[in-house]
């Protein structure tokens, strides 16, 4: 058998194999005096040093032994007389299973740029870095459906091509089999969609909500987790036109249910990383602190990484209104010396400064905003008494603003029909929607959260291209 290997991780972790013969795979990060090498097979960012005796390998093979060249090694473990490692491997044979042009390898020993990173984002995988951002982003996938697992939740798998636009947003991805250079065309002009694939307009996904609360009616508690488009024309470090969401949704429940969930929620994903990815944590809070060095004083984050997802492990989540959250943006001095980019005033929706600055200045710990103006927030929002705000709830975490967004959804029929006139949705291509109010509507609620979004508050990344394996942003489709 040839894949009997132990994991590095596994070597580094613990003293039962010492003295023992192992195999061990992977690449090479360095080779030190011809006799040191650097392997690193992806389990851990720690390298296990393996130790070449001089006379083992003749001059042909050890030219070979070049960074990324990929090699099996077969040897003893002792303990290492180096620093920062309990041991190492003595070999015993040397295979190179794969040779590496140095001249031509892009990753030498070294550091680089995260954006000399992105050019090359089929190998940036095999950095520290991504390495450690790729195996929390594994660990906090897990996790997720660890939680609604053990909850009793149904996982759902809700399409990816639709003929609805559940945000109302307009900007979405076509899916399409007519000819772009001469569709078929009604009398009027328009396309005649008939002729395509599905017989009508249909888009890639931009939410899996609406199909999930169908799921909700059956199942009382469902969660979805798949990818979702949007396409928005937008270069910037929080947006991306491919990103997954999770969105959970729940029969016989209402607000304070739905921000009861989402909190323990973000609690648990967070703590799962924290207590199986501590060194990947302690790693990339290296990292973020030697970033931030770069910056003046006043751009710096307050908190470390490790100190900022300890913060929200340890902190009840403060909840306001929207109201309220208006009132302490409007009485807080950066208001009085205008210091917010963005206006601030009743109606408006609040932008990431409004939001980081409850977080990080006035609260000092995670906040949940309800009940929000109606006029900002979708049409299956629950309409709440006052007829001026719905049942919504934003969850507001340091460095990055809102990372949760959900609602109590519009359960009663009339109210939900008149919220679509309003908005101008065809009720009669919502039917199927409507139905769930029609035969045996109960209070439900649900919310959505940007899984990319997670990665980059769990990492401390600043762009959100680093925290997905291959970004789809316009103009750019590698891969």
């Amino acid at each position: 058998m040839f894949n009997n290997r132990v994991k590095i991780k596994t070597l580094l972790t613990g003293d039962a194999l010492t003295g023992s013969e192992v195999i061990v795979m992977g690449w090479v990060r360095n080779f030190r005096n011809n006799q040191f090498i650097d392997l690193n097979d992806g389990s851990t960012n720690q390298n296990i040093q393996v130790v070449v005796a001089l006379d083992l390998l003749d001059d042909a093979t050890r030219k070979r032994i070049t960074t990324g060249a990929s090699m099996r090694v077969k040897g003893a473990v002792v303990p290492s007389l180096g620093k920062g490692q309990k041991v190492e491997v003595k070999a015993s044979s040397v295979e190179i299973l794969g040779d590496s042009d140095a001249e031509k390898y892009p990753l030498q020993p070294k550091k680089h740029s995260l954006e000399f990173l992105r050019e090359i984002a089929h190998l940036r995988f095999r950095t520290n870095t991504f390495g450690a951002v790729f195996r929390i982003r594994h660990s906090l996938a897990f996790a997720i459906h660890q939680f609604f697992n053990e909850k009793g939740f149904i996982y759902l798998h809700t399409p990816i091509i639709t003929a609805s636009d559940a945000e109302g947003a307009g900007e979405m991805f076509r899916v399409t089999t007519l000819p772009t250079d001469n569709p078929p065309r009604n009398e009027d002009g328009s396309i005649n969609y008939k002729e395509d694939f599905f017989g009508k307009s249909t888009n890639l996904t931009v939410s899996g909500q609406l199909e999930g609360e169908l799921g909700a009616m059956a199942f009382s508690e469902i969660y979805t987790f798949g990818p979702t488009f949007r396409a928005e024309n937008s270069n910037t470090t929080r947006h991306l036109a491919e990103f997954w969401m999770i969105e959970p949704e729940m029969a016989f429940y209402d607000l304070e249910d739905n921000m009861n969930l989402a909190e323990s929620f973000i609690r648990h994903i967070i703590k799962y990383v924290v207590e199986h990815n501590y060194d990947d944590l302690e790693f990339l809070d290296r990292r973020l602190a030697e970033e931030e060095k770069q910056l003046p004083q006043d751009k710096r984050s307050e908190m470390g990484l490790l100190q900022k997802l300890e913060f929200v492990l340890n902190n009840d989540f403060e909840r306001i209104t929207y109201t309220e959250a208006i009132d302490i943006l409007l009485a807080s001095p950066a208001y009085k010396k205008k210091k917010f980019q963005y206006e601030v005033k009743w109606g408006v929706d609040m932008q990431s400064e409004h939001e980081r600055y409850l977080v990080e200045k006035h609260f000092k710990k995670p906040v949940i905003v309800t009940n929000y103006p109606k006029d900002i927030k979708s049409f299956y929002m629950r309409l709440n008494d006052d007829g001026q705000t719905v049942a919504a709830m934003d969850i507001l975490a340091p460095g990055i603003g809102e990372i949760v967004g959900g609602s109590q959804r519009e359960e009663r029929l009339d109210k939900l029909e008149e919220r679509m006139e309003q908005m101008h949705i065809p009720a009669e291509e919502m039917s199927w929607y409507l139905d769930t109010r029609r035969f045996g509507t109960v209070p439900h609620a649900g919310f959505g959260l940007g899984f990319e979004r997670i990665v980059l508050f769990v990492t401390g990344m600043t762009n959100i291209r680093d925290v997905i394996p291959f970004a789809r942003t316009p103009k750019n489709c590698e891969f």
